[in-house]
């Protein structure tokens, strides 16, 4: 899709310093699709019974003013370990929610949900997260010794087979930066995780961190699944290069019973978290 941007953006600029006909550049469309954002995330040492499933359908790439929200859904999440549901109430603007939701960690849930006659569903553990043992600040991890980085310092448990998901938000930064993270290789040891800002040098609208900035940090215990889902993604907003291949739909786990053509954008996961954050010095 980005190639599709910069032909058109190549076009218009030299129809500012020629007469050459303009030329329209297709952009690639496709049916609009229902968009799920079903991330239950519970805190460690909240109650985790607030929870709340965004629905949507996707748009046109250059559409920017269509209500997207869906609203008539039914939206369910059972836990099938204990046979308990937990409905959650449309609000009319695209969000549904529930107040009376259950947590308990190792246990499979199933999200269904009904909308225009049609039956969306995935199944789901909730995943427990470690605890962030120590943060801290050093300029010795880094693409650069100059440059300031925060580094969480935690034990991955014993047991093989656990992801993380790590979000570092810079204060005052619109959006975060997400890294994922196996213990394929570092089973049941401390683990020392880094992050640092590269500046843009050619924008100069990224700063690195410097003494007085607050960055928050959050960190997920998710499944192997959620995890090759999110490298998949994160490929793909890499761009396309001359020898790459063109990205395609990313499919979630979110199958369409009714109609499997007919398949929904977006993940549903459950996760245990830390949040913590960090001044530096």
């Amino acid at each position: 899709m980005n190639s599709y941007k910069t032909i058109l953006f190549l076009l218009m600029a030299t129809g500012l310093f020629s007469c050459e006909d303009v030329i329209d550049v297709p952009v690639q469309t496709a049916a609009a699709r229902l968009t799920i954002e079903a991330s239950l995330d519970w805190e460690k040492g909240t109650a985790g019974n607030v929870q709340t499933i965004k629905l949507s359908t996707s748009t046109a790439f250059f559409d920017t003013v269509s209500n997207t929200a869906v609203t008539g859904a039914q939206v369910s999440v059972t836990n099938t370990d204990m046979s308990a549901q937990f409905d959650f109430v449309d609000q009319d603007n695209g969000t549904y929610t529930t107040t009376e939701f259950v947590p308990v960690i190792g246990q499979s849930y199933t999200l269904e949900i009904v909308y225009n006659g049609e039956t969306y569903r995935a199944t789901e553990t909730l995943n427990p997260v470690t605890e962030i043992s120590e943060v801290l600040q050093s300029r010795d991890d880094g693409f650069s010794e100059d440059e300031l980085e925060v580094r969480i310092i935690f034990t991955d448990p014993e047991e093989e087979g656990n992801n993380y998901l790590f979000k570092f938000q810079k204060l005052g930064e619109l959006l975060p930066t997400l890294e994922v993270g196996t213990d394929e290789f570092i089973n049941g040891n401390e683990i020392d995780w880094w992050y640092e800002i590269e500046e843009d040098e050619d924008t100069e609208t990224i700063e690195a961190f410097a003494p007085g900035d607050v960055v928050n940090i959050e960190m997920y215990g998710i499944s192997k699944a959620y995890n090759d889902y999110l490298e998949i993604l994160t490929d793909q907003v890499g761009g396309v290069g001359l020898f790459e291949a063109t990205p395609v739909a990313v499919k979630g786990n979110c199958v369409n019973l009714t109609n499997p053509e007919n398949f929904a954008h977006g993940y549903f996961r459950l996760t245990e978290f830390n949040k913590t954050s960090y001044t530096f010095e």
